[in-house]
This record gives C-alpha cells, sequence and structure tokens, in this order.
C-alpha cells in the first residue's frame, strides 16, 4: 500500500537469461524525496507496463539506454503533483511522465505534460491517448497508408497497439483481420471492435484459414509480434503492401537465433520482387507531433469509434508478475498497474 512517507522503488535486480523472473526484480523502500527549487514532486497514481521493457532490462544494444543494475525499472506514469516549485504545475495536478516504477519522484519538468485538474479518464494518457495509441495512429496512417478497400492484417490485435489500429483502420475503410491469442480475445475483437474477422494464431490450422480470410492478399501487415504469425503473412503480402513495425515480442525472451534454414535471403526476395516496404519505428522519435495525435485520437474516442479496454492490476508490488505475463500474451487489453489511489 502506498504510504505517505515510504517510497517503495521496483528495482532491475539482474538481467535475464531468456524470460524474466521474480529474482530479476527486487523491492526497496527510501524515504520520499523532497524537491527543491524549480522542481516538484510527484506521486504515481497510474503505471504502464509494456512489451518494450523486456529490452531495457538487457544491455545489448538497441534505441535506447538499458536500465542500469540497480535502478528503477522504467516506465510511463500518471501521477499527482504533491509539492511544486515550478512555474505551470501546481499541487493536484495530473501529470503524464515517465517517472518508472515507484511511488514518488522528483523531476524538473522535462518531459511532463500536465494533464490538469480533473481529466475524465487519468489512466487513459498511459493507453489510447498516450504512447499506445500515437503509435497506432502514426504507424498505420503514416507508414501503413491505408487505402479504401485494402486488406489490413493486425497482430495482437487486442492489444493497445493492435486494437487501436485495427478500429483506425475500420475508420479508413479498411477490411481489417485480426490476429490474437484466444478465442475470447478474437470474438472482443469482432463483436466489441468492428473487426470483419479475427484469428486464433494458437490454432493449428491458423495458416490455412488466414488465406481463407485474405482472398485478396495482404496490402498492410502492422507487425508487433514476428514468428509464426509473420511467416504466415508473408506468402500473402501483395506488391507494394506496406509493413509498419513496433515490435517484435515473440522474439524478446529468445537467447539466440531461431533455429532452421537460414529465411534472410526468401524475405529479402519477397521485399525486392513485391515492392514491399517495410520500415520500423520508435514512436518517441515523433513526440513533437504529440498533440496533433492526440487531437485526432481524441475526437474518435469522444464518438465512440475508438473503444478500449485496460487490464487494470492493484499494487506496485504485482508489477512484475504482470510484466512477465503480458510478455506470454495473458493480458487482455492494455495493462495498467494502479500504483496510489485517486485523490
Amino acid at each position: 500500500m502506498q504510504s505517505k512517507d515510504k517510497n517503495r522503488r521496483v528495482i532491475l535486480a539482474s538481467r535475464p537469461e531468456g524470460a524474466p523472473g521474480a529474482d530479476n526484480f527486487s523491492i526497496e523502500e527510501l524515504g520520499v524525496p523532497e524537491p527543491e527549487q524549480g522542481e516538484l514532486l510527484l506521486r504515481t497514481v497510474y503505471l504502464s507496463l509494456d512489451p518494450y521493457m523486456r529490452g531495457r532490462m538487457s544491455d545489448a544494444k538497441s534505441y535506447a539506454e538499458p536500465v542500469p543494475l540497480g535502478s528503477v525499472m522504467v516506465g510511463g506514469t500518471v501521477s499527482r503533483v504533491v509539492k511544486s516549485h515550478l512555474d505551470g504545475f501546481e499541487a493536484g495536478d495530473w501529470v503524464l511522465g515517465y517517472c518508472g516504477w515507484q511511488d514518488y519522484a522528483v523531476s524538473d519538468g522535462e518531459g511532463l505534460v500536465n494533464l490538469g485538474k480533473s481529466p475524465s479518464q487519468p489512466s487513459y494518457a498511459l493507453g489510447v491517448m498516450g504512447m499506445p495509441g500515437i503509435t497506432a495512429y502514426y504507424g498505420l496512417l503514416e507508414i501503413g497508408e491505408p487505402q479504401p478497400g485494402d486488406t489490413l492484417v493486425v497482430a495482437a490485435a487486442t492489444g493497445p497497439v493492435g486494437s487501436t489500429v485495427g478500429q483506425i483502420g475500420k475508420i479508413q475503410d479498411c477490411r481489417v483481420v485480426g490476429i490474437a491469442g484466444s478465442a475470447e480475445k478474437c470474438r472482443h475483437a469482432v463483436e466489441e471492435l468492428g473487426f470483419d474477422i479475427c484469428l486464433n494464431h494458437r490454432a493449428e490450422e491458423f495458416p490455412e484459414q488466414l488465406v481463407e480470410a485474405c482472398p485478396n492478399g495482404v496490402d498492410i501487415y502492422f507487425e508487433s509480434v514476428g514468428g509464426d504469425v509473420f511467416d504466415a503473412v508473408l506468402p500473402l503480402l501483395n506488391d507494394f503492401a506496406r509493413i509498419p513495425v513496433c515490435g517484435l515480442i515473440a522474439h524478446y525472451n529468445a537467447t539466440s537465433l531461431p533455429e532452421g534454414p537460414d529465411r534472410l535471403s526468401l524475405l529479402m526476395r519477397e521485399i525486392l520482387a513485391k515492392r514491399l516496404k517495410v520500415q520500423g519505428f520508435i514512436i518517441y522519435d515523433q513526440y513533437d507531433r504529440f498533440a496533433e495525435f492526440v487531437t485526432g485520437l481524441s475526437q474518435w474516442v469522444r464518438e465512440g469509434r475508438i473503444k478500449y479496454r485496460e487490464d487494470l492490476i492493484e499494487g506496485l508490488e504485482r508489477a512484475p508478475q504482470a510484466l512477465m505475463g503480458l510478455l506470454q500474451g495473458e493480458n487482455f487489453g492494455k495493462v495498467v498497474v494502479r500504483v496510489g489511489t485517486d485523490d
């Protein structure tokens, strides 16, 4: 339980070999820090858990620096201002930031977004109105370039990114084929989110089902998974198909290259012969356009054209186990940890 005089911090204790385990984390308690002039004290209310965190636990070279051993795990947060010695922020304000897995944090204001005194759904700033939402918005509209009548295939279709991608695809008059990890998730994608069809990638007949679901081939494949899902999609890609790549969750826990024949030449031949556009992107490179993306998304959310589901976890101490489950596909919706109370 969150305290007024103690700051719990979830620390990266060791680097995982393969899938993370409980022993890779530790929890320590310190006193609540005191802000100095030009700083503010934030109390975490909501913490975002996301697949990219597995990469930050590794010291392999990547687009971002790894979390140092003995340091607080990184993560997006929605917090309340407790004390402020910084213009533009007052006690009681809700703030979107990147304070990590802890109860309290001191900030100089860099990178913070003031959400005001009473946002209607503050945790949405970590999901559909935050990093996952704008990942979907930018990746599909600017890299995927959807056209009416296109067939759009979406991996991880009920996750925070995939579910938004599919719904934007329907707004753009695409035929949307979702891929998820259970029959329940597939029903949700079709009945609640409006996908045309959704397939369970765990089914033995999945590759054949995907062929039947895409009689005219695939024009856009929004990639966040990799693995067997990509293998099934690759032969169905049409000439000039677009593939925005925002993640490869099937490979995050891998400790070696996949077994079997080297298929790189096959992939490169497909890219060449079909003139495929394959573009990886890191949404933080586009954060100068945050307001633009939020404006477009917020209108669709208000109109009910984009629906959103949270998988809410209670308690900071449960964050490590929740991240392990997320990496195994156990979540249903955007994983958010409630660290403290709203008041």
